[in-house]
């Protein structure tokens, strides 16, 4: 079994329809669909943060949430205005 999970649901990952954890039969399914469903992320969030596939140990994939340097602001208070992200 290969899981895929979010690292840290921000306020667009909580409204999104996307899963904070799915399971796959096999590490090529798991490994496509945390790089599609990132790329997905950082095309249709607010873009306060960045979202990166990579894989932690044999059989997990993580989603890496990042503050984007390119934001214009940082998120790093824990708010980022009327997206609520956090």
């Amino acid at each position: 079994m290969y899981t895929v999970h979010i690292e840290h649901e921000c306020g667009c990952f909580k409204k999104s329809e996307y899963e904070s954890k799915k399971s796959f039969d096999n590490q090529r399914d798991a490994y496509n669909y945390s790089n599609i469903v990132s790329e997905f992320m950082n095309e249709e969030f607010c873009t306060k943060h960045l979202f990166s596939a990579q894989i932690v140990d044999g059989n997990d994939f993580v989603i890496r949430v990042t503050d984007n340097p390119n934001a214009g602001g940082s998120c790093s208070t824990g708010s980022c205005g009327p997206c609520g992200c956090d």
